[in-house]
């Protein structure tokens, strides 16, 4: 900031924010190493190199800005989209979408805090679409066979063996994305981002809330999902400040529609990507949101009719486009999405982006 006031915190800055991100996921990222060695930090080196080198030159290009690779968020990108891969997905695949991420995700939008979605879901939605045949292939799914540490039997002394296998999954289950191998460890990094006040309780609470209470009122019958997934995006994902609302109440109402919006997903057949689908679709909501659940300015009256027809009104339009996303995946036509958005990018890039670089979209 270089206007008044002039009194900057000295240990909030973003290079500090971002840092205490990093913290946050080396739990998740020595359990990556833990099951698959070199794989993995291969995989992190890969994202980390492309989000720098492509940070620098599109924020040099079209920011006008030479020095943003030093505060931390294109590392923080990368980390977040290589988490919620495959360890064995290509590297290209996995260059082109953190490539995807800082671009399309952040840098068109104006830079770091003006984004509108979150970036590394942009990023992995951008490879989902662009390499499916990859993506959906189960043979970068199939990872058994290169585990270099298997799972340990933490509980033996139980005599359920059901519950013993649930425990020790907790800590390490090597199935599924690099980010999801231990509930524990993502709790204990959302713990630490909670303890340092870089994420709220609001969105955490109220998302998981939601979703635990539809999933055990359907009984929970053929719903097919990661539980390590949904809490990696709750922690990391929903919570990305500029893609959330600003509001407390804001925040609880955005979580609780990310888990009704999941839980309808599940139900409809999504099978992948119904977390990256739920918050990206509540992300283009997320400023309606804090409109409607701005705080009571002092000495206003609340018009409680008011009120709830604003929130009646922003729910439905949230359900109308979320079953209008489940059609389009029926129909797999869900890309067709990914394109319009470059389409949108395009137009508002020739037509505002272009006179005045520096603003956001």
């Amino acid at each position: 900031m270089n206007s008044n006031p002039y009194i900057k915190p000295r240990f909030n800055g973003t290079q500090m924010v971002m840092l205490d991100v990093i913290i946050a996921l080396m739990p998740l990222i020595f359990v990556g190493w833990l099951a698959y060695g070199t794989i993995m930090l291969q995989q992190i080196c890969v994202a980390i190199v492309t989000g720098l080198v492509s940070e620098f030159l599109f924020s040099s290009i079209l920011l006008k800005k030479y020095n943003t690779i030093l505060d931390g968020s294109a590392v923080v990108t990368a980390l977040l989209l290589t988490l919620t891969l495959s360890p064995v997905t290509p590297w290209y695949i996995l260059s082109f979408g953190v490539f995807s991420a800082i671009l399309f995700g952040k840098i068109v939008w104006g830079g770091l805090g003006k984004n509108r979605f979150n970036p590394a879901l942009v990023g992995r939605e951008f490879m989902a679409v662009f390499f499916a045949s990859v993506m959906t292939s189960p043979n970068i799914w199939k990872t058994s066979d290169l585990v270099q540490t298997s799972a340990p039997e933490l509980f033996p002394g139980i005599d359920y063996p059901y519950l013993s296998d649930y425990l020790n999954s907790v800590i390490f289950k090597t199935t599924g994305a690099m980010g999801e191998y231990s509930i524990l460890c993502i709790a204990l990094g959302g713990l630490y981002l909670l303890v340092r006040n870089r994420i709220s309780w609001h969105i955490p609470l109220s998302l998981l809330g939601t979703f635990t209470l539809l999933v055990g009122l359907s009984g929970g019958d053929g719903l097919r999902y990661s539980l390590g997934g949904i809490l990696l995006g709750t922690i990391f994902m929903a919570t990305d400040m500029p893609s959330s609302p600003t509001t407390g109440n804001g925040k609880l109402y955005y979580g609780l529609m990310i888990g009704i919006v999941i839980f309808i997903f599940l139900k409809g057949g999504i099978q992948y990507e119904y977390m990256s689908y739920s918050i990206l679709l509540l992300n283009g909501f997320s400023d309606q949101a804090s409109v409607v659940f701005r705080p009571r300015t002092w000495g206003e009256t609340l018009d409680y009719k008011r009120k709830t027809e604003e929130i009646f009104i922003l729910t439905l339009k949230i359900l109308g486009v979320a079953f209008a996303v489940l059609s389009l995946y029926y129909y797999e036509l869900v890309n067709y999405l990914v394109y319009l958005y470059i389409l949108y990018i395009i137009i508002k890039f020739n037509f505002s982006f272009s006179n005045k670089v520096s603003n956001a979209i």
